[in-house]
């Protein structure tokens, strides 16, 4: 589990190729402390597990889903990533609750700058705008940001020069992917509203509805 809170930004030294799959070397100065073979670190948003560390280098797999799902396949040696690593439960929760599983990937549509912030517009595919709300979560290459505005094929949000200093989405150029993870309690919500469970001898529904979950304060 993470935040989105990324903690520094890497450099791809390495990408072997498979087939479909691949193998990353990152290189992270700050992710590596303390972590062991096994432990999981975010790149751009997506959970990978840790292989092998040397020093400041790890490694870790990517199976043909994630490549599929992600936009880690456009990445090459020499990429700049965002990275993260697993949640203390000691520590500050600075962000939203981020799994490391991507939902799909999105488009940079347009940059506009605004006095000290940058508007980034990212259209995505219905399937994923559905979960989005103003003022709600997203985790944009591994970053908990705040959504600004959403309609039918698009939203945006709004980086804070700390934010551009500290990540690598300023980077990015007009029509480059990002991944996209949306806030996990929607999801969760939706499946609890429309599952329905079918036997020969009985048919259910679940008997929670919108009333109920106004009712205790989770709406």
């Amino acid at each position: 589990m993470f935040t989105g809170i990324v903690e520094e930004i890497g450099e791809i030294k390495n990408i072997k190729h498979g087939t479909k799959s691949a193998v990353l070397t990152i290189k992270g100065s700050v992710v590596t402390k303390d972590s062991k073979v096994g432990d999981s670190i975010a790149v751009n948003g997506v959970c990978l597990t840790a292989t092998s560390i040397s020093g400041d280098i790890f490694t870790a797999d990517v199976m043909a889903e994630t490549m599929r799902r992600s936009s880690l396949g456009d990445l090459k040696q020499g990429s700049k990533v965002n990275l993260e690593r697993a949640m203390l439960c000691n520590g500050r929760f600075g962000g939203h609750i981020v799994s490391g599983h991507i939902d799909g990937t999105g488009t940079i549509r347009n940059l506009e700058k605004e006095d000290n912030a940058v508007w980034v517009t990212i259209a995505a595919s219905p399937d994923i705008l559905k979960y989005i709300v103003e003022k709600g979560s997203i985790a944009i290459d591994g970053i908990s940001l705040t959504v600004a505005y959403v309609d039918s094929e698009v939203f945006k949000v709004s980086i804070i020069p700390h934010t551009a200093s500290e990540t690598t989405l300023l980077t990015k150029n007009k029509g480059d992917t990002v991944n996209l993870e949306n806030d996990i309690v929607g999801k969760y919500v939706e499946k609890l509203l429309t599952h329905k469970e079918t036997t020969a001898e009985n048919t259910s529904q679940s008997n929670i509805d919108m009333n109920l979950l106004s009712k205790y304060g989770f709406l």
